[in-house]
C-alpha cells in the first residue's frame, strides 16, 4: 500500500511551506497524488516529495518557475542530460563567484582586526616612519561629511582637468591638511604631474595619536605642542587622516612631522 503524506509533512520534508505547495499545485507545477473530495486536504507519496524537491533544487539556481516546469515535462534523455550540464556549470560559476566574494569578505575582515589589533595595543603618541607622500589639495572641501566622503576620489578626479585626468590616481584615503590656519580636504597620489594644489609631504618621524571628531581638536594642540616641547620642532604643517571606524562613522589619525 502506498504510502501518503499530509501537505504539512511534505513541506516540512522539503523545508518550505504549506502555501508554496498550494502555489505549485494552482499552476500545475507539482500536483499532489491525491486530494480528498469533500475536504480538499492534499496528499503527496514519496515520488512527489522527490519532485518537489527538485523544484526547490532548481530554484537555488535562480530559475523560474515557469522554466522549471518545462525541464520537469522533458520526456528526451538528451534534452535532459543537456540541462543538467548546464545547470551543473552555472553551479560552478555561482561557487566559483562566492569563494571569490568570501575571499575579499576575509581580507577585508583581515585588514580591520589588525587594525582593531594595533589600535589596543598603543595608547597617548606614537611615532611611525612615513615615506614620502605626495597630496592633492580639494579646492573646495574643507571638513569631511558623509556627502563629501560618500565618492570621495570623485571629487579629486572631477578637479583635475579632462587633458590630465588620465596621469592621475589616487589611494583609497582622506585626510585633512592644515598650513598657516588654511585647512583643505587631501587626496594621496599613487600617480599625478604638476598641477595646482599638489603639495609634497617629507619622508620621515611622523609624531601620531588616534582621536575621533569630539575631541580631534584638543589632542591636534596637544601632539603639536608634545613635539614642540619633546622634539623642538615647530610644526609647518598638521595632518589629520581619517580613519574609517564603521559603515557611517569615522575616526582620525593625527600626524606631525618631527624630521627624518
Amino acid at each position: 500500500m502506498e504510502k501518503y503524506f499530509s501537505i504539512g509533512e511534505a513541506a516540512k520534508a522539503v523545508h518550505t511551506t504549506t502555501e508554496t505547495l498550494r502555489h505549485y499545485d494552482r499552476i500545475g507545477l507539482v500536483k499532489p497524488s491525491k486530494k480528498d473530495e469533500w475536504t480538499k486536504y492534499r496528499y503527496y507519496t514519496e515520488q512527489d516529495i522527490v519532485r518537489l524537491n527538485t523544484v526547490r533544487l532548481l530554484q537555488l539556481m535562480d530559475l523560474p518557475l515557469q522554466e522549471i516546469k518545462k525541464v520537469l515535462a522533458y520526456d528526451n534523455l538528451e534534452k535532459i542530460v543537456a540541462f543538467l550540464s548546464q545547470a551543473e556549470k552555472k553551479a560552478d560559476e555561482e561557487i566559483a563567484a562566492l569563494q571569490y566574494s568570501k575571499s575579499k569578505i576575509q581580507l577585508a575582515r583581515e585588514d580591520y582586526e589588525r587594525k582593531l589589533r594595533a589600535r589596543k595595543n598603543r595608547s597617548g603618541t606614537f611615532i611611525k616612519d612615513i615615506p614620502k607622500r605626495v597630496i592633492l589639495l580639494s579646492d573646495n572641501l574643507t571638513v569631511p561629511t558623509l556627502d563629501n566622503l560618500w565618492n570621495y576620489l570623485g571629487h579629486f578626479y572631477g578637479q583635475v582637468t579632462p587633458a590630465l585626468k588620465e596621469q592621475f590616481s589616487f589611494e583609497d584615503l582622506a585626510g585633512i591638511y592644515t598650513e598657516n590656519e588654511m585647512t583643505k580636504l587631501f587626496a594621496v597620489c599613487t600617480r599625478y604631474t604638476k598641477t595646482h594644489g599638489l603639495k609634497v609631504l617629507p619622508k620621515g618621524k611622523y609624531l601620531c595619536a588616534d582621536c575621533t571628531e569630539d575631541n580631534r581638536e584638543q589632542i591636534l594642540n596637544e601632539v603639536v605642542h608634545i613635539a614642540q616641547t619633546q622634539y623642538k620642532v615647530k610644526p609647518r604643517f598638521t595632518l589629520q587622516l581619517i580613519v574609517v571606524s564603521g559603515i557611517l562613522h569615522w575616526n582620525y589619525e593625527v600626524q606631525v612631522y618631527i624630521g627624518k
